[in-house]
């Protein structure tokens, strides 16, 4: 409702418009997954308003001023789309719209994960919960009925925290064994399983994607640690660095441009970013809201969240930054109050 007040009352285009008068900008869009939802109707409005590019290539033009004579003549705002971790449809589903309709995308992938073929850590709690065959499970001392109501869901919470907060790779990998052992899981799931298109895409579908010309690729980890909560430092570089190696191994080009794992500023730290410098990355993005200048740390770029399952109204919103605007708006007493009172009203 919101966002279509926003849209057909002209705030979207006066938006629009104030962000091409404020001077150079870029809008950094974060997708993750593909497939299910409203992706092409984003990227029809996007490509309509703005000036869609990689995101090497609209850093370089943000940092040195210079644009493409190709596009002098064009006011667009320049604006990237990325996709972190590199799910299997970013190939199958992805890949295809960028081609169709002439989008470049930034995808971030993640090694570790493309050679293992495991699912990605973070879905584990989700599936061991649902899939546990054990009536009850004991894990760090925590202890679950699992035929209880509401335990297979506080299980999931868990195991994801567990998971989160590890203190290394092997750690987290330990427990998540550990976990799966002793909740007896159903079988893997094969082709029909609602999580197969949660996996990881596959080095031949990234050097595909590579040769077509439209996809971008970055850095994303080896295996998607939240780099803060790394305790060895020796570790924490490896996971950067050698990332970098492999990307620029099996791709063949180099890879300027890394990710931060979940990417708020508690995820990232100095030394975080220090070791981003130093292994030779040219700029780093972060999952802090916000639109970038060239006065924009190219070691702290700013992305504004997006899904699939999102109207495109409100995808039209967040990228004329409106959405943020509202946020603020939110903070301030008077509209916070009224703004609390009205979710009270509607029992949230």
């Amino acid at each position: 409702m919101l966002a279509s007040l926003f849209y057909y009352t002209g705030l979207v285009a006066l938006a629009r418009w104030w962000t091409r008068r404020a001077g150079q900008r870029v809008v950094i869009l974060n997708y993750h997954t593909a497939v299910g939802g409203n992706l092409l109707q984003h990227m029809l409005y996007l490509r309509r308003h703005y000036r869609i590019m990689s995101l090497d290539a609209a850093m370089e033009e943000l940092y040195s001023g210079r644009k493409d004579p190709e596009y002098k003549n064009d006011r667009r705002v320049p604006l990237v789309i990325t996709f972190d971790d590199g799910y299997v449809d970013n190939f199958t589903y992805a890949a295809q719209v960028a081609r169709d309709y002439c989008i470049p995308f930034t995808i971030y992938l993640i090694p570790g994960y493309i050679e293992s073929g495991k699912r990605f850590w973070w879905l584990e709690g989700a599936s061991m919960s649902r899939r546990a065959r054990a009536s009850e499970v004991t894990l760090d001392k925590h202890t679950f009925q699992l035929d209880q109501a509401g335990a297979r869901g506080e299980l999931a919470q868990f195991i994801d925290d567990r998971a989160r907060f590890a203190t290394s790779v092997v750690e987290r990998e330990t427990f998540l064994t550990t976990a799966s052992e002793q909740l007896d899981l159903s079988p893997v799931p094969d082709e029909h399983d609602r999580d197969w298109d949660l996996l990881s895409l596959n080095w031949e579908q990234a050097q595909e994607m590579d040769k077509g010309g439209w996809i971008c690729f970055g850095a994303h980890t080896m295996h998607h640690p939240i780099l803060s909560y790394i305790t060895d430092p020796t570790e924490m570089r490896y996971e950067i660095a050698e990332c970098r190696k492999v990307l620029e191994r099996k791709l063949g080009h180099p890879i300027r441009s890394f990710a931060y794992p979940v990417g708020q500023a508690q995820h990232i730290g100095d030394p975080v970013v220090q070791a981003v410098k130093e292994a030779g990355y040219d700029w780093a993005v972060t999952t802090t809201y916000g639109f970038n200048t060239p006065k924009s740390d190219p070691y702290r770029l700013s992305r504004i969240e997006a899904d699939i399952d999102q109207h495109w109204l409100v995808v039209a919103a967040e990228a004329a930054g409106l959405w943020g605007f509202i946020a603020r708006l939110r903070w301030m007493p008077f509209i916070r109050n009224n703004f609390t009172n009205a979710r009270r009203k509607k029992g949230k």
